[in-house]
C-alpha cells in the first residue's frame, strides 16, 4: 500500500493545491486526538521597535480568507498589530506529531462578524471583556473582581450584553503556510505553500 503522496511525503500531506483544504484535514485530525484546545496557536507579533512577543490564542474561525481570533484591541498584541499588521501563527499538535506555521497580514473583522461571535460567548466571558483592561498593570486581583461585579450589575440581562468597542477579532490572511510532520532522527517532512500572483498557491519541499 502506497504510504506517500506524489512528492514523496507521508500520505497525510495528500495532494492538494489549496492549503486551506489541507489545514482543514489536519485540523479535523487534531480535534480527534488533542486533549486540550486543538485550536490553540502561538501568535507572534512585534513592537514598533521590532521587539517580538508571542502568546497562545484560540482560533475561532477559518476559511479561504484567513484565520480569525478575538481579543482586546488595547492589549499588547492589539496595539502591536495596529502598528505592524504582519504576524505569524504556529499550531503544534503533539498528539499527531504535526505542526503548521502561517505568516501573513492581519486586519480587523467587521463589526457584524465580531458581534455575532461575541454573542456566542458565555455571560461571564462577555462580562470579562468589559471588566479586564487586558495587559495593563493590575493593582490587585480584588480590583478586577470588583469590576466584574460592577459590570454584572450594569448588564444584568444575560441575553443583552453589548460588545465593547475595544474588543473584536483579527483575521490573518496568509502569504505562506508550512505543514510539518515529525520524522525519525529529526528528518522531518515539510511542505510549504506560497501565495503568488493571481492568488495561486505554489508548493515547495523544505529540508528538515
Amino acid at each position: 500500500m502506497n504510504q506517500k503522496n506524489s512528492l514523496g511525503l507521508n500520505k497525510c500531506f495528500l495532494d492538494l493545491d489549496d492549503p486551506f483544504k489541507l489545514f482543514e484535514k489536519w485540523f479535523v485530525e487534531a480535534k480527534k486526538k488533542e486533549i486540550n484546545d486543538p485550536n490553540a496557536l502561538a501568535l507572534g507579533t512585534t513592537s514598533k521597535k521590532g521587539i517580538p512577543s508571542v502568546r497562545i490564542v484560540l482560533l475561532k474561525n477559518f476559511d479561504e480568507n484567513g484565520f480569525v481570533f478575538y481579543t482586546n484591541l488595547n492589549s499588547q498584541k492589539g496595539n502591536e498589530l495596529k502598528d505592524n499588521p504582519n504576524a505569524t501563527m504556529c499550531f503544534h499538535w503533539k498528539s499527531i506529531l504535526r505542526q503548521i506555521r502561517i505568516s501573513g497580514t492581519l486586519k480587523q473583522v467587521d463589526d457584524k462578524t465580531a458581534d455575532d461571535y461575541f454573542n456566542t460567548r458565555t455571560y461571564e466571558s462577555r462580562i470579562g471583556a468589559w471588566a479586564s483592561n487586558q495587559s495593563s498593570i493590575l493593582k490587585s486581583r480584588d480590583v478586577l473582581l470588583k469590576d466584574i461585579e460592577s459590570f454584572k450589575k450594569k448588564y444584568s440581562d444575560k441575553d443583552n450584553v453589548p460588545r465593547p468597542d475595544h474588543w473584536s477579532g483579527w483575521n490573518l490572511k496568509p502569504s505562506n503556510i508550512e505543514f510539518w510532520l515529525d520524522g525519525d532522527n529529526r528528518i522531518h517532512e515539510r511542505l510549504k505553500y506560497i501565495l503568488g500572483e493571481n492568488n495561486i498557491w505554489t508548493k515547495s519541499l523544505l529540508s528538515p
